[in-house]
């Protein structure tokens, strides 16, 4: 199917999936003209990527999942996780990759929540006194056009 086909049964836009192929998510076949030609492979693969990215996984994440996944046996792909632990070359299993990355994601998230909760308790905290010394600065006797 064509690009637009492909997107529109993702659930995304054609210039998002370029992007995604771009960034190395998905590679296109191309047809004899030089169109990109998708399977309905391609779609569960795409609807997969598009939900991995709503849940909070970056692009990075996503290729490092994708990447993990086509460095597979061929058989192996999309049967059940392999048991968890490193591979034999040292290297995290894919069982094992998935939850770091998420656990990654996790830990970056707690950080961004608690400074920017603490960013808020400072607003909140300080920001009547100066607030009420604007008021007195700009009283009935100042306008802001005098200042």
């Amino acid at each position: 199917m064509r690009i637009g086909d492909a997107a529109a049964a993702a659930g995304l836009t054609p210039r998002a999936l370029r992007y995604y192929e771009q960034r190395g998510l998905l590679t296109a076949r191309r047809t004899p003209s030089g169109h990109r030609d998708y399977t309905a492979e391609d779609v569960r693969h795409l609807r997969a990527v598009r939900e991995l990215l709503a849940a909070g996984l970056t692009i990075e994440d996503v290729r490092a999942l994708v990447e993990a996944i086509a460095a597979l046996p061929q058989g192996r792909r999309g049967a059940s996780p392999p048991a968890a632990g490193p591979r034999a070359d040292g290297e995290p299993g894919l069982c094992t990759l998935p939850n770091m990355i998420v656990r990654r994601r996790l830990a970056y998230l707690d950080e961004r929540i608690e400074r920017l909760t603490e960013l808020r308790d400072g607003l909140a905290q300080r920001v009547g006194g100066p607030l009420r010394d604007l008021g007195r600065d700009l009283g009935p006797t100042r306008t802001h056009a005098a200042g």
